[in-house]
Order: structure tokens, then sequence, then C-alpha cells
């Protein structure tokens, strides 16, 4: 799908597609060392201009399905909202979750076992005009504590890529996640999509309680931009070792 990415797309079958619209990067920064007691030890974390970063993101998924398969309903929409900051492992840049919610159930638990990831079911509702309104209510649930997000933002610029160097690449053209699975290794989930159609952004928090339960005060105005569309394709989750190979040597933009 891209030929900008840092390193080659996986030769295997990707597993799902999905199509991201009305998505806002708000970002904040982030002492390192104290990102350093919440991130897993195994990854290490990635900065920016001397600090760790963290990011809310709203969107909408839509087109969501797994290969050789239509998009069936209810599951092929969902609104969604994480949080998240960027690491790396063995020199490969890529973003670690602290949370996903999503406004569909059977997502959520199909996330949780596939991805290992830490999702959460919401309440959750948005509001497209000239400006985007955003809500999310976690429901109450034995591992999912409290969090509630209202935003309204929109664009102000027209949309360009990132430069390679840059802090809008930095933090958006990242090709991979990672997670742990019950036995602690680190997991790898490929992404491709073609490179970021940015726009600047701007917006009120009303609510954002995002990353209370993780100690994190967002301090300051945060680094606000928005997409509005972007297709991409993911692969099953793989055992990181797996992959070192295929990327020793490579030179990869910072």
């Amino acid at each position: 799908m891209s030929s900008e990415r840092p390193w080659p797309a996986p030769g295997s079958p990707w597993s799902m597609r999905q199509t991201w619209t009305s998505l806002l990067f708000a970002h904040w920064r982030v002492p390192g060392d104290f990102m350093r007691d919440l991130v897993p030890e195994q990854l290490e974390i990635d900065t920016f201009d001397g600090s760790a970063w963290i990011a809310v993101v709203p969107f909408l998924m839509s087109g969501i399905r797994f290969r050789y398969l239509p998009p069936l309903p209810p599951t092929h929409r969902s609104l969604e909202l994480n949080v998240r900051t960027y690491v790396r492992y063995g020199g490969r840049p890529g973003v670690y979750f602290f949370s996903l919610d999503a406004e569909k159930k059977l997502i959520v638990e199909t996330a949780k076992r596939w991805f290992h990831l830490p999702y959460h079911h919401a309440a959750m509702r948005m509001k497209r005009a000239t400006y985007v309104r955003y809500e999310s209510l976690r429901l109450p649930g034995e591992e999912s504590p409290a969090a509630e997000f209202q935003s309204v933002y929109r664009p102000c610029s027209e949309p360009a890529r990132s430069l390679p160097g840059s802090i809008e690449y930095f933090l958006t053209e990242r090709y991979c996640l990672y997670a742990l699975d019950p036995a602690k290794r680190v997991l790898v989930g490929e992404i491709d999509h073609k490179p970021w159609p940015l726009q600047k952004a701007e917006g009120e928090f009303e609510r954002n309680t995002m990353t209370d339960e993780f100690g994190i005060e967002l301090r300051g105005a945060p680094l606000l931009h928005y997409a509005d569309k972007l297709d991409v394709k993911l692969w099953s989750p793989a055992v990181a070792e797996s992959y070192s190979e295929e990327f020793r040597g490579l030179e990869l933009d910072r």
C-alpha cells in the first residue's frame, strides 16, 4: 500500500482492512523517566526533542473486514478512542497502547483475544458538521476503570504529508504496534497505509479523564492534528523475535 514506509510490509497476506475517518491526534509531552515506569521493560521509550509523548486519539472505524470476507454487520463500523505512546523494539519504531475504547462489544472481546490489547467497552457517539463532536463514556466492567472524553475539534489547514525528521512524522508515521502476550513475550502487529494526510487542528476538551488511571497529568496545550480519511491493512500479531533477521541492519527514520 505504501512505498514510503521505513521497512517493507510483510510478505504474508494481510488479515484485516479498515478505514479510519474524522481522526484527531492530541499529543502531550511526558517526561521520559515517568513513562519508563508505565511501559513494559522489554520496550524502549522513543523520544523526540528530549520528551516522551502520549496521545489521545478519537476516530471512526468503518469498512472493517477480515480477509476473504465482506464487511459484516454489526461489526463493520465502530467508534474507537485510544491512548498511546511511542516505543522501539529491536530498533523498529512502533506504538504502545495504554487503552483502547470501542462501542461494539464484539470488537472489544475479539481484539482482546486476538491482539492482546487493553480494550474497553464504552458508550460513544460522534457528530460531524463543520466540526467533529466526539463523546465517550467507558461502561463499568471488572477490568475497566472509569474514563470519559468529550471534545469538539476541526481541521484548520490543508492536508500535507509529514517530512522525515519532523515532530509530525515521529508521532504519526508508525507502521506497527507492540503488546505483550500472557507469557510476557513481545508481540508485533504490522500495519500498512499511505502517508498520513495530516492537517493542523484546533479543538476544545470539555472532559478528558482517559489518562487518569495511569497517573498521567496532561499539562499545557496539546499538539493537535487531524486526518479526514485513511485506509489501512493489518496483520495478525506475531512474536517480535521472528522478525529480527528481516529488519536487522535497516536504518530507520527517527
